[in-house]
């Protein structure tokens, strides 16, 4: 292979590898590698992929062991820079260590270092990467204690000299000053700290450690001027308001707000992603909980058990408004806060925009939609867009024939023209007292919000029975999977053939970011996992995202709708009326109605460069091998 590293006999050390062979490089050079091994040794690494490092396989195939490789890296501690060292040793992949590198331009992570920009970005942990470099580097790990600190050393120094080398002086040490990096592979901060004390000892610390000591320090400074923390109740109430604006302006989901051992950490998720929004201090914990308990009508006394709650957020200043489902969780640091935004002017999709193949959508608005009657589930997991769905089909159907009524908890979509009760279990108006006057409401479409039970399975069963069209969400991995739990819900084989007419399983998984997306070439061992040869994608055209501003340096902005469509038709309903098992349905399904499982549907839109290969492989059940690319877009059509 030509671009194996190829080194003379004199094993000179000028040489350029490429980065992620510079470890190896150091072994040729100490004499722990031969390079027949690390010819051999890459071979394997080019067809494993950018999920498996070099250093990794040349430790699995036994040519060098851990003891070999600490000892070079701690001969060698400024030879290899901290973002080729995680990568080579298997933390980070390539991909990200050039995205925190091109993110280190962005105002957003201006003055900071490599190691802090890939922590903010949750690409490694803290804690694991300072084990890893306390370890294989053989760093002591000393975290700073303001109290503990030698108050000699920093009359020499200054808050803003330690923000700048994010170093500080711990103690005098018979062999010289012992030195917190957060960072000590850092050349700038080496010779900083050395311009200052002469001999230095370097240690690790985390950012959290070493930025409370500094304020300790400044505060020490400044005899006067002491931190005003956020604990009145005006001030309480303006963080929150606020806390939930940026959580609608930024497009989540969910609010986190998570006490932990020294701060208050809150994220947000986006697009199913979790990501950091900021960290406060610890101390603003009880004020905001009490605060958000006494808007979600919890009981501000009672800390030691979990409880639930909701309200109507308003903010006039902004116009903004949603309904906020609040959940608290009692843990070891204090509550776990996670809010739920429930925006009723979120956008209502039309059916043919959720993300329907073509083909698939056909066959769903003739097959299940435009028939009088039956019932039609859409099934899938918390989080997999089943509402916009099912919403899609209600705005479907909706015109001025129609009676369409509803039973949701809570009501998240607003439409004109048709009856949505809102469940409310304080007053009574609970899901089964709503479903037993449903029907005297003289109906012609009836949508549950979820099917939970028998009785609102039963309910729904009977309003097809007479006639209704019934539409419901369904908490099941797949399509043959809502047929199943039907049966365990002890509902008779003969109903659940004659009144479920259509089962629509779906996933959302995150979309490639349109303004970074680059090619991607899948790897052996990504298409060994899938059953494919590299000529079953010659048409294809994998994407995946560098990371920009735009996706806040994740790859991905938005989501792409996944989708796998069981219409029951004669075959398929005497599977069940014979109560086959769910493989055997799932054949009969694939052999005679074309069905196109979640897998093989999430196949074709990474084939397009909606989404990435591995969110298809990481996120979708595999319950068999996929057909060929070519025969799945003859099934699908375009999306």
């Amino acid at each position: 292979m030509s671009n194996i590293i190829t080194l003379p006999n004199t094993m000179q050390s000028n040489i350029s590898p490429p980065v992620n062979n510079q470890i190896a490089v150091l072994l040729i050079e100490n004499g722990l590698l031969m390079q027949e091994q690390l010819n051999y040794a890459y071979r394997i690494h080019t067809k494993l992929g950018d999920n498996y490092s070099l250093t990794s396989v040349l430790l699995d195939l036994g040519y060098i062991n851990q003891q070999q490789l600490r000892a070079t890296l701690r001969t060698n501690r400024q030879a290899v820079p901290l973002g080729n060292l995680l990568v080579e040793l298997g933390l980070i992949k390539a991909i990200e260590l050039r995205t925190a590198l091109q993110a280190q331009n962005d105002p957003a992570f201006q003055n900071k270092r490599l190691g802090e920009v890939l922590v903010e970005m949750g690409m490694i942990q803290e804690q694991r990467l300072i084990e890893v470099l306390a370890d294989q580097l053989d760093f002591l790990h000393e975290e700073p204690v303001f109290s503990e600190i030698d108050q000699a050393l920093l009359t020499q120094i200054s808050p803003d000299w330690c923000r700048n080398l994010q170093a500080l002086p711990l103690q005098r040490r018979p062999d010289g000053i012992l030195v917190a990096f957060t960072n000590p592979l850092d050349t700038t901060a080496r010779l900083g700290a050395e311009a200052v004390f002469d001999t230095v000892i370097p240690a690790i610390c985390t950012w959290r450690a070493l930025e409370d000591a500094i304020k300790k320090f400044e505060n020490s400074r400044q005899y006067a001027r002491q931190r005003v923390a956020v604990s009145d109740e005006a001030n309480t109430s303006r963080f929150v308001n606020d806390l939930i604006i940026d959580g609608l302006e930024f497009g989540a989901s969910d609010i986190h707000i998570e006490p932990m051992r020294q701060i208050l950490r809150i994220r947000m998720r986006r697009d199913g992603a979790l990501i950091l929004h900021k960290e406060v201090d610890l101390t603003l914990a009880a004020a905001i909980t009490s605060r958000l308990k006494i808007l979600a009508s919890a009981d501000i006394t009672e800390k030691r058990r979990h409880q639930d709650g909701g309200f109507r957020f308003e903010d006039a200043r902004t116009g903004r408004s949603c309904d906020v489902r609040a959940s608290f969780y009692a843990t070891i640091f204090g509550e776990k806060i996670v809010l739920r935004l429930l925006s009723r002017k979120a956008m209502l999709l039309d059916i043919k925009e959720v993300g329907l193949a073509s083909g698939m959508l056909d066959v769903f608005l003739e097959d299940a939609l435009d028939l009088p009657s039956g019932v039609v589930l859409i099934t899938g997991p918390t989080g997999s867009g089943k509402t916009t769905s099912l919403y899609g089909c209600v705005n479907y159907l909706n015109d001025s024939e129609r009676c369409i009524i509803t039973a949701e908890e809570p009501v998240e979509y607003v439409i004109d023209g048709i009856a949505q009760c809102s469940l409310n279990p304080k007053i009574n108006l609970t899901f089964d007292e709503t479903l037993r006057h449903m029907v005297r409401q003289d109906p012609d479409v009836i949508v549950i919000g979820e099917i939970r039970d028998r009785f609102s399975a039963d309910s729904a069963i009977q309003a097809a029975l007479t006639g209704h069209k019934v539409l419901a969400t369904f908490h099941t991995e797949d399509s043959i999977g809502g047929l199943l739990r039907l049966m365990n819900m002890q509902i008779e084989s003969f109903l659940i053939s004659s009144t479920v007419v259509s089962i629509l399983a779906q996933r959302l998984l995150r979309r490639v970011c349109s303004q970074c997306a680059e090619p991607y070439r899948p790897t052996a061992h990504e298409l060994q996992r899938i059953g494919w040869a590299p000529a079953d994608i010659a048409a294809a055209k994998f994407q995946i995202g560098r990371g920009c501003k735009k996706c806040h340096f994740t790859g991905y902005a938005g989501r792409v709708g996944i989708f796998e469509l069981l219409v029951l038709n004669e075959p398929v309903r005497d599977a069940i009326l014979s109560k086959k098992t769910s493989s055997e349905i799932r054949r009969i399904s694939i052999d005679t109605s074309g069905l196109v499982t979640l897998m093989e549907d999430g196949l074709a839109k990474a084939a397009q460069g909606s989404t990435s290969l591995q969110e298809a492989l990481r996120h979708l059940p595999r319950l068999g091998r996929p057909r060929s690319l070519r025969e799945i877009i003859r099934l699908v059509g375009q999306s």
